[in-house]
């Protein structure tokens, strides 16, 4: 299968500390991944390596069979979906949802230039993907969270990416609106020409049957990689978040108890 991601021994340093230590990830095409770590364990610096916003301090990156030092990032991003806090917090909001959408055919925060009715039709195909096109003329401030983050997924979607970085996306929902919310990421994740998804949480109750692989991060290192089985054991959930617990998988999903 091809490789969509090829970490190699990536390592990040920032003012003498060590954020991300020896870090070796590969993920090919039809992989779905859970990515878990406490706070202030390096993940999102990994994700920001991943796309080009930050730059390792040693190790080989190389993205969509780019590599990393002998590529044009702005361009490569275009291929990326991301949908972080950290860009919801930079869009202009008073804007509509079509356009927050469109706005991802450039790669930017805003619109900068005139779009043609054929890249419009392509913004509101991405919303219908998300079940999000009742909104589209909606300003973006208007919706509620769990609207805003279908129209943030159908921007991420716009250009077809072959990759897409899901940062905490339930972080808000109420119980209702995660639940709807996951599911259809879940449809998402089982149409034939869908992007390798990394989705980051902290919580083991969003993990669904559709991620196929996942990696734990602890103090910017791997501790365990692989499927959702071999990777969500009791010991290495305790070891992650340091604290006593068990990981359960039953028909209705993963679940993570704290024990006293």
């Amino acid at each position: 299968m091809p490789v969509v991601i090829e970490l190699e021994n990536v390592s990040f340093v920032r003012q003498g500390h060590k954020i991300l230590s020896g870090v070796h990830w590969w993920i090919e095409t039809g992989q779905h991944w859970a990515l878990m770590g406490a706070n202030g364990s390096g993940k999102t610096t990994l994700l920001k390596i991943i796309t080009g916003y930050e730059w390792p301090t040693s190790g080989q990156v190389k993205v969509l069979g780019k590599q990393f030092g002998e590529t044009n990032i702005p361009e490569l991003r275009k291929h990326i979906g991301w949908v972080s806090t950290a860009i919801e917090q930079k869009l202009p909001i008073q804007d509509c949802a079509i356009d927050v959408v469109a706005s991802g055919l450039e790669a930017s925060l805003g619109l900068f230039r005139d779009f043609t009715p054929e890249e419009y039709a392509r913004a509101e195909e991405s919303l219908k993907i998300m079940k999000a096109e009742a909104v589209a003329l909606q300003s973006f401030n208007t919706l509620s969270q769990g609207e805003q983050q279908r129209v943030l997924i159908a921007r991420a979607l716009v250009n077809r990416p072959k990759l897409l970085i899901l940062d905490e996306p339930c972080a808000g929902l109420d119980p209702a609106a995660r639940m709807r919310f996951l599911r259809d990421l879940e449809r998402l994740a089982a149409m034939p020409d869908a992007p390798a998804i990394i989705f980051v949480t902290h919580h083991l109750e969003e993990i669904g049957g559709w991620m196929n692989q996942a990696l734990l991060l602890k103090d910017g290192k791997v501790i365990a990689v692989g499927s959702p089985k071999t990777v969500f054991t009791s010991e290495n959930m305790t070891n992650l978040f340091d604290s006593l617990c068990r990981a359960k998988c039953d028909p209705d999903g993963w679940r993570l108890v704290m024990d006293k």
